[in-house]
């Protein structure tokens, strides 16, 4: 089996972005595409037409291919039960990526995904077979939570929270240039050196996965669209067999988080009542006068930033400070549920999300994007709470 490197100029019929593997005796040819590039569909087209390929693979799961057929498919979420799963931070990092697209995508006139859109659609055209190659949404954004700290996981969301506010001043050819594997790799190697689990996970794992669904695509031609961010990796790991079954595999968590998640509680607890023992009932009940205020305040603070409800606001100051002490909930469980009780998510919410997630403003507003926020920002506030309070109580217990 062998590989010609990605960097190798397209035939002189295609675009640049296009680039040849053979696999065995097949010939796959690679789209490099930025995923709100006009150009980049126009690629596509005309790649597709000229090779006219047996097989188009494209860079979706099934859950992506159908979110593209099905535009209403947002109508059937159900936002109790992903709270009631614990599923909020994982959709609204979802959103948050996908806010980010959409608003570069509305800038130049065109719909996120719109380069697939075109491969499925020219597929059909032509009768080729049409398979999706990216491994499962939810399985690479649970490997990747489950990989990282909760001070990593925080300027994860921190960065995905202020995307929400940038992309109006990108003009078309900035947009061009991510589709250079040069730009691609150096801000890959970027990644890597900030968040090395992110890349890991979002990145390399997926040009292993996507690699090896391409050696198992059927037919002598192949058109492959990918992200230009993957062409190193796929043609790099284009020789090399992949175990696609480890790489569907969520890990367990780790045990020593489990063991402080119901540790520092106790501990917490136990100051709280040697606080009454050594310093007695006055000096108790400052404490956890301090413990509340902190703590709750905090949480409350994360709920207001998400414009939740009063009565949210006041649900996640008062739930903070005991939940903190109980492993099993958490305040922004608490304080989401009564936002989605209090506002609950309209059918018009469902249908507008995603014009909502094309602007910082239309994401606060949507009632449904709003639960989720006050869910993640209210446990934010609640663990800093923790983290903030627990000194001073050591400080004047001990």
């Amino acid at each position: 089996m062998t590989s010609e490197a990605a960097g190798q100029p397209a035939p002189p019929d295609l675009p640049a972005s296009v680039h040849r593997l053979e696999l065995d005796e097949r010939e796959v040819f690679l789209v490099g595409t930025a995923h709100v590039s006009p150009q980049s569909v126009r690629d596509t087209k005309e790649a597709i037409e000229t090779l006219e390929p047996d097989t188009v693979c494209v860079e979706l799961c099934e859950a992506r291919y159908q979110n593209l057929e099905n535009q209403d498919s947002w109508r059937k979420l159900d936002i109790f039960q992903v709270l009631r799963e614990g599923k909020a931070a994982l959709l609204l990092s979802s959103f948050l990526m996908h806010s980010f697209q959409r608003r570069i995508a509305q800038r130049f006139g065109i719909e996120p995904g719109a380069e697939m859109r075109e491969a499925i659609a020219r597929a059909r055209a032509r009768g080729a077979r049409l398979e999706l190659i990216d491994r499962d949404i939810q399985i690479s954004l649970k490997r990747t939570w489950s990989s990282l700290g909760f001070w990593q996981r925080t300027k994860v969301m921190t960065q995905l929270v202020g995307s929400a506010f940038v992309g109006d001043d990108l003009k078309e050819e900035d947009i061009e240039k991510l589709r250079d594997t040069g730009n691609l790799t150096d801000l890959m190697s970027a990644l890597a050196e900030a968040l090395p689990s992110v890349k890991d996970t979002l990145i390399d794992e997926r040009d292993a996965y996507m690699a090896e669904k391409l050696r198992q695509s059927a037919g002598p031609r192949t058109v492959a669209v990918v992200g230009a961010g993957h062409l190193p990796g796929i043609t790099s790991l284009a020789d090399a067999e992949c175990d696609i079954e480890e790489l569907e595999t969520v890990p367990e968590p780790p045990l020593w988080p489990r063991i402080v998640k119901w540790a520092l509680p106790i501990v917490i607890i136990a100051l709280l009542a040697y606080g009454f023992i050594q310093g007695g009932a006055e000096r108790g009940v400052e404490t956890i006068y301090l413990w509340i205020l902190i703590n709750g305040s905090l949480s409350a603070l994360g709920a207001a930033i998400a414009l939740g409800h009063p009565l949210t606001i006041l649900s996640a100051f008062a739930a903070a400070p005991l939940t903190s002490l109980n492993p099993l909930i958490a305040a922004g469980w608490v304080a989401g549920l009564v936002q989605a009780l209090l506002r609950r998510p309209l059918v018009a919410d469902m249908e507008n999300l995603a014009d909502s997630l094309g602007s910082a403003r239309g994401f606060w507003s949507n009632r449904l994007t709003r639960v989720l926020l006050v869910v993640v920002l209210s446990n934010l506030g609640s663990v800093l709470g923790s983290a903030v309070a627990l000194p001073w109580i050591v400080a004047r217990t001990i």
